[in-house]
């Protein structure tokens, strides 16, 4: 998976799935708990409510257009080959979660950003198998703009051609190339470091999918969106589903 190893790794990975097994459990009952005093069973369901994009954004051929950024010119996405529902756009909020909580839904590719007003940003993510190997509350302890990579010796040793970015070596410098995008956002749990992100990517049609690595992988114009969104400390949970949006 894509991973950066500015900061060490001081528990398992063994360890934080089972936190994060037991926070995964938590929002389960908190979900549960959420919807059941908003609805009533003896009444039909409400009828489904329509994405719509956020009337204070432009429109979507601006917002994904090309973007010069920190010396570099992120190139424009094709919106016409991204499958609607993985545009950036304002949704009901599906999560109970409160405002300023990041929620990642792994089963649906969706990356959720509640909003007051029972609102939420949504996002298209693609997951590599890193993506899929954890679960659970922590925090976005810090982040960072054009990043430098450095594959952990575990990948390297798998790929000797990746030496040349080890920690040793000062890792992969910042660009369009590099596997973390324009901006990565580090998840830490009891302040550990997880070595798992949320990155950007130049390869808009991984969005939706499930991909051979990496972790929580967006648009390079949707991850430079949220990093202007959240402040450090947000609180971000990821789970195998939270409904339908």
């Amino acid at each position: 998976m894509n991973k950066n190893n500015d900061m060490p790794r001081s528990t398992s990975r063994r360890g934080f799935l089972n936190l994060a097994a037991a926070g995964a459990a938590g929002l389960a009952l908190s979900a549960c708990t959420s919807f059941g005093s908003r609805y009533s069973f003896n009444q039909p369901p409400p009828p489904p409510i329509q994405p719509a994009i956020d009337p204070q954004l432009a429109s979507y051929a601006s917002m994904y257009g090309p973007v010069f950024d920190g010396g570099f010119e992120v190139p424009g996405i094709p919106i016409e080959k991204i499958p609607p529902q993985f545009l950036r756009q304002m949704v009901q909020d599906p999560t109970g979660e409160r405002p300023g909580t990041i929620v990642v839904d792994v089963s649906q590719h969706y990356l959720y950003l509640v909003r007051e007003g029972g609102q939420a940003m949504r996002y298209g993510v693609g997951l590599g198998r890193a993506g899929f190997e954890w679960s659970g509350r922590a925090v976005i302890q810090w982040k960072r703009a054009w990043p430098t990579w450095t594959p952990p010796d575990e990948m390297i040793a798998r790929q000797p051609e990746l030496e040349k970015y080890s920690v040793r070596n000062g890792g992969m410098a910042p660009g369009l190339q590099n596997p973390l995008g324009a901006r990565a956002l580090y998840i830490f749990q009891n302040n550990e470091d997880t070595l798992y992100r949320l990155h950007g990517s130049p390869e808009w049609w991984s969005i939706g999918k499930s991909v051979s690595s990496g972790c929580v992988r967006l648009m390079n114009q949707d991850i430079m969106d949220l990093y202007d969104r959240v402040p450090n400390k947000t609180p971000i949970v990821v789970t195998n589903g939270v409904g339908m949006a």
